[in-house]
């Protein structure tokens, strides 16, 4: 791990016991983020494992020239895939050689996770579930000692993917990409970068917020319920439009987290 990678965690980590204590009445609007975004060695949670991670704390004050950053780059002791290799631009070799140990690099990244989320700071990711869940997978893999994996069922997490389809009547993809384009969010960096994806998910809530009263309002309190009907709705939706034409895509589960 860089001199620099481990100042960022160390800042990070110091900005977080300065951050305040959020109640169930906060607004979304309102709220302090802590944003995740991993880069991983495939697709399946448990088998695969985190290569790259970013952890990004929004003040909503003060936007994106007051975040404090964490970047991680760890040595996933397995093969990454051809696919993602591709797509996040990191090899066996680099991994091998520069990847922090995933004992030390998980347990940080899951250290920071729960001290925001005592403070009811949420975790905010574009597609939550696959991050939570790669995150879990690696903490059972390489941290069962030390620490339980998080427990979904009372977290405290903002994936703009699920609002994004609760509020917008949009034709095309809802990738990440697309999605910040929409709401002109331009972003600081290359996609597929876990920084500069981390940074673009967090920015998609101050346009989401200002365009859109009722996701502004949502309280902190009732925000997963929100969320997790929002899915459940846009779930049946879709799979009711795939049968009507005819597709065959595999049913589509109506759980988010």
């Amino acid at each position: 791990m860089t001199d620099s990678m481990t100042d960022s965690v160390s800042n990070l980590q110091k900005a977080l016991e300065t951050a305040p204590m959020q109640d169930e009445q906060t607004t979304l609007a309102n709220s302090w983020l802590l944003g995740l975004d991993t880069e991983t060695t495939g697709v399946n949670a448990g088998k695969d494992a985190i290569v790259s991670a970013c952890l990004v704390l929004r003040n909503p004050a003060l936007g994106f020239e007051g975040d404090c950053v964490g970047e991680w780059v760890v040595n996933p002791h397995r093969r990454i895939s051809a696919g993602a290799s591709k797509v996040n631009g990191f090899t066996n070799e680099f991994l091998s050689e520069h990847g922090q140990e995933p004992t030390q690099a998980i347990g940080e990244i899951a250290s920071i996770v729960a001290q925001a989320q005592a403070k009811r700071i949420p975790l905010l990711a574009y597609n939550a579930p696959f991050d939570v869940e790669m995150l879990n997978g690696d903490i059972e893999r390489w941290c069962a000692d030390s620490m339980e994996p998080f427990d979904t069922a009372n977290m405290l997490v903002v994936d703009p993917l699920v609002i994004d389809r609760a509020i917008s009547n949009r034709r095309g993809r809802r990738s990440l990409q697309y999605t910040t384009e929409y709401y002109g969010v331009v972003a600081h960096g290359n996609f597929h970068n876990a920084t500069a994806d981390t940074i673009a998910a967090v920015d998609l809530i101050k346009p989401m917020t200002t365009l859109y009263p009722q996701v502004a309002h949502i309280e902190l309190g009732s925000l997963m319920d929100w969320q997790r009907e929002a899915h459940a709705a846009w779930s049946k939706s879709y799979q009711e439009w795939a049968q009507a034409n005819g597709k065959t895509r595999r049913q589509l589960s109506t759980h988010w987290l």
